[in-house]
């Protein structure tokens, strides 16, 4: 039976904990803030990027990790004795961050590495990493978790709100005036990822109405649902009530959302990833 590893990368905002307890290599992104350059952290360690994010009117740009960083990672794998690597990152059309992985592996020729393009963000991600440690333990090889991946990415839903415009404003996604007029009129964003792409899916007046709106997105059916949150956790938990009495068979969980995704929603920020 081959050993695999497992990679992946900081926006599925997996905890320090799992990863360290499943051997799980995360690769970070990168982002600018100012003067300040920094790779985002794990959960847990957001408090002093959206403190800064708050008390300031600059916005940080981010970037994927080099191929260095991955081809780095995948050789000390191999020096630690696995026989192949699947990494699962980011959707290819939010970040460069597949490509970088893919241009890693090609330096590696003759060495077995799976690079999986989620079309997914956050805990989405997470569900299917958690996936891929569940089935290589279970000695499945490398094909029949990617083509498991593969299939189920494909049922993966995300739904996300904001607090207030300014943040989708600052980052380029709305003017000014339209982030100034949306404020006014207490107008929230139903974001959407679709296609592997962040995408305004309506407009809604107030938050309470635009948290509603998200919940009746979610299908009956629904398994497994990750609440994503920027620094909010009193709204989340209340959220995740919400969630459980209205889908009681779904295992519902609380995930923070890290500097790379979080940045556009700003603090209060909040959503849904499920399948």
């Amino acid at each position: 039976m081959s050993k695999i590893k497992i990679i992946v990368d900081s926006t599925g905002y997996i905890s320090k904990e799992y990863v360290n307890k499943e051997n799980i290599t995360v690769v970070p992104l990168n982002y600018i803030f100012g003067e300040e350059i920094g790779k985002e952290p794990f959960p847990g360690e957001f408090k002093n990027f959206y403190n800064k994010l708050s008390s300031t009117k600059l916005f940080p740009s981010t970037s994927q990790p080099a191929a260095g960083d991955f081809l780095n990672v995948f050789i000390k794998s191999f020096e630690e004795g696995y026989d192949e690597i699947i990494a699962i990152l980011l959707s290819s059309s939010l970040s460069g961050t597949y490509n970088s992985a893919t241009l890693a592996k090609n330096m590696l020729e003759g060495k077995k590495i799976t690079i999986i393009d989620s079309r997914n963000a956050a805990a989405n991600i997470r569900f299917l990493v958690e996936d891929a440690v569940e089935m290589a333990k279970k000695g499945k090889n490398s094909e029949e978790i990617e083509a498991h991946i593969n299939s189920k990415k494909l049922k993966m839903k995300v739904y996300l709100t904001t607090e207030t415009l300014e943040y989708l404003g600052r980052g380029g996604r709305l003017s000014s005036v339209q982030a100034t007029m949306g404020n006014l009129l207490n107008i929230k964003p139903i974001i959407q990822l679709k296609d592997g792409e962040l995408q305004l899916l309506e407009k809604i007046r107030g938050k309470n109405k635009a948290i509603a709106s998200i919940i009746d997105k979610v299908p009956q059916n629904v398994e497994k649902i990750g609440i994503c949150h920027v620094m909010d956790i009193d709204s989340a938990v209340k959220f995740k009530s919400m969630l459980e009495e209205r889908f009681p068979k779904a295992l519902v969980t609380i995930d923070e959302l890290g500097p790379v995704i979080g940045a556009h929603l700003g603090p209060k920020g909040i959503g849904i990833c499920f399948y």
